[in-house]
């Protein structure tokens, strides 16, 4: 998997944590560089570890379905990109909450990349340095938490919507550019 590639599915990855930081950042007083760390530290490193679950799950069986594994990476991918998309464009209005306990922030992490861990499975079917492509995503991840904290307490959740039908978006054009890829036609 090329850089570019990688960069992109790391923003499409991370648009659900930008869109959950934004609302942290929405309901936060007064924003600080170590509350905006703390949302970044959390979403970052769960969007690394995710993946490289997934892609050692994806490794004990990626023997057995190598003829399919195209069709299973863009299935998994447009999949979650559908529910991004359908995430954004949902009326219904999430709390705002500036708490950053262990245990809110556990809750919002795990479900903020439960997406990744599939990417993961993915990534054992690819070409790809998984400690490279785990790290970056994470710290893209990071960055962008970051940035969402502070734009949620500048702007409010103008944004929010945007940024998860963006990373929808994202995913399924790479769901879909890997199996024209493995078809050839690309």
């Amino acid at each position: 998997m090329d850089w570019l590639t990688l960069f992109t599915l790391a923003v499409g990855l991370s648009m659900d944590a930008f869109a959950v930081a934004v609302c942290k950042g929405l309901a936060m007083q007064k924003v600080t560089l170590k509350n905006a760390a703390v949302v970044g530290i959390w979403f970052g490193g769960f969007q690394a570890l995710m993946p490289l679950g997934g892609y050692i799950l994806g490794v004990q069986f990626k023997d057995k379905i190598n003829s399919v594994d195209h069709w299973i990476a863009f299935v998994l991918l447009c999949i979650i990109g559908v529910n991004m998309l359908r995430e954004a464009l949902s009326k219904e209005e999430e709390k705002t909450d500036a708490s950053l306990n262990w245990k809110a922030m556990l809750v919002l992490a795990v479900a903020t990349s439960i997406d990744a861990l599939a990417v993961g499975v993915t990534f054992a079917f690819l070409n790809v340095n998984i400690l490279s492509a785990v790290l970056f995503i994470g710290v893209i991840t990071f960055a962008l938490s970051l940035a969402g904290v502070k734009i949620g307490n500048l702007f409010g959740a103008k944004y929010k919507s945007k940024a998860e039908f963006a990373g929808g978006i994202i995913l399924i054009i790479l769901g879909v550019k890997i199996l024209l890829e493995h078809l050839r036609i690309l």
